[in-house]
């Protein structure tokens, strides 16, 4: 039942696909296997705009959508390689196994477009992706134009089938909702453990392990990205990812951090004292940041521009800048220079997904987009405050960012990852309690 379900959600959106095209083939071929160093490849991931459309996560696949048939061009079954390498479903099998209409070799790919290309008017594929692809492009079209004596015509429209599957992919499925909500679960149990690991002399790295492992105990198959484990002033730069340095008491720990559950993302991030205990300043800080998020939040629903949240977030930091003596100057004219940006300068969140910066445009026409159900998205305020001669020392190197996973429903947003503690209360209690046991 579930694998026949399966089937129809893959299906339902090839079909949504091709009503979007319009008459034309479409091409969209997975990612590439990549190698790390000589004889070692990087852990395979395919290209989420073919996943999405097939759900088969073998390398060297592309699919094609012509004519209302889908088509799938895959490795043939090999026991050899299989021994070395692992199961490949082979076409026949993996046209039953994912609803295909057809499939074929990969071999097959050049002869077949040609011919599937004669007397269509676009085709569709990610232009200016891969150069490759770009040329093998070229090859099919022009193999066409040369039959034009015998009256076949070729495409004359080339076209990027990626803004197509952007747009279809903004809106998340019920299937894409319930898959999101557990990774959402699985790193929110993340960062509990996290809080619960961090002491003075431990490294961040070893907190790092600690995320790692409860990803993948719980059936996350990867981290979405990179993880920053940032303690004191790391967590004032913002990307990053050494997590090499002693955790020391009295300081902050910011980290960002989310897992991938059968290739959907999710991404938080949480910021918390090493030893359990906020001082005055750090409190300060991180209470503003946590106000701003809920301002934000609290405008994330049906209708709202994408940039609400983020200019409610940015009005309440920017005020609280002005109230720690950070800034100087009227609210007005902070909010005119963007002077802000000096401890707050990156956008509010993102569209989340199938990658971890999702899919989709942001604005249209000139217009921020409106959210509508089903978009996914982060909410993710911070403040960044470097040490310098005009800050008070008591502020140095405080580094917070506060961020959720949220997304919009017909009647507001739903948080997914709630369940990550962010109330000052609630982190100090759950870390003292792990002190305790």
């Amino acid at each position: 039942m579930q694998e026949a379900e399966n089937i129809s959600i893959y299906r339902r959106r090839r079909e949504q696909l091709a009503r979007a095209m319009g008459p034309g083939v479409a091409v969209i071929p997975t990612a590439p296997e990549r190698v790390r160093n000589r004889d070692s490849h990087f852990p395979y991931r395919f290209d989420s705009h073919f996943y999405y459309l097939t759900g088969f996560a073998e390398p060297e696949a592309v699919l094609v959508l012509t004519e209302g048939k889908s088509i799938l061009f895959c490795r043939e079954r090999n026991p050899e390689r299989e021994v070395w390498d692992g199961f490949r479903y082979g076409p026949e099998r993996a046209r039953e196994r994912f609803g295909f209409d057809e499939a074929h070799p990969g071999a097959a790919l050049d002869e077949m477009l040609a011919r599937l290309l004669e007397n269509q008017p676009a085709l569709f594929y990610p232009v200016g992706d891969d150069a490759q692809w770009d040329s093998r492009a070229m090859q099919w079209l022009n193999a066409v134009r040369a039959k034009v004596r015998a009256g076949v015509t070729a495409p004359d429209r080339v076209q990027d089938v990626r803004a197509l599957i952007d747009d279809q992919r903004l809106i998340k499925d019920a299937h894409e909702q319930a898959l999101m909500r557990r990774a959402a679960r699985i790193a929110a149990a993340a960062h509990r453990r996290a809080m619960q690991s961090a002491r003075a002399g431990r490294s961040e790295y070893e907190i790092e392990a600690e995320l790692l492992h409860e990803f993948r105990r719980n059936g996350a198959q990867f981290p979405a990205y990179s993880p920053i484990v940032a303690s004191g002033a790391n967590a004032c730069v913002l990307h990053y990812v050494s997590n090499d340095a002693p955790l020391r008491d009295g300081d902050l720990l910011l980290i960002d951090a989310g897992c991938e559950l059968d290739g959907y993302a999710s991404d938080v991030t949480r910021t918390f004292p090493v030893n359990g205990r906020f001082s005055g300043a750090q409190r300060e800080v991180y209470e503003l940041v946590l106000a701003a998020q809920r301002a934000a939040i609290e405008t994330v629903k049906p209708g709202a521009s994408w940039i609400a949240p983020h200019d409610a977030a940015v009005r309440v930091l920017a005020q609280g800048l002005l109230d720690l003596k950070l800034l100087s100057g009227s609210l007005d004219a902070v909010m005119e220079k963007e002077s802000y940006k000096r401890f707050y300068m990156h956008r509010t969140g993102h569209w989340l997904g199938l990658d971890v910066h999702d899919a989709g445009e942001y604005r249209r026409g000139g217009q921020w987009r409106p959210l509508a159900p089903g978009m996914a998205l982060t909410v993710e305020p911070g403040l960044y405050i470097r040490a310098a001669d005009d800050v008070p020392e008591r502020l140095r190197d405080i580094g917070v960012r506060i961020e959720d996973d949220v997304l919009v429903t017909p009647q507001g947003c739903e948080i997914l990852t709630a369940e990550a503690p962010k109330l000052v209360a609630d982190i100090e209690a759950l870390m003292r309690d792990a002190r305790v046991s």
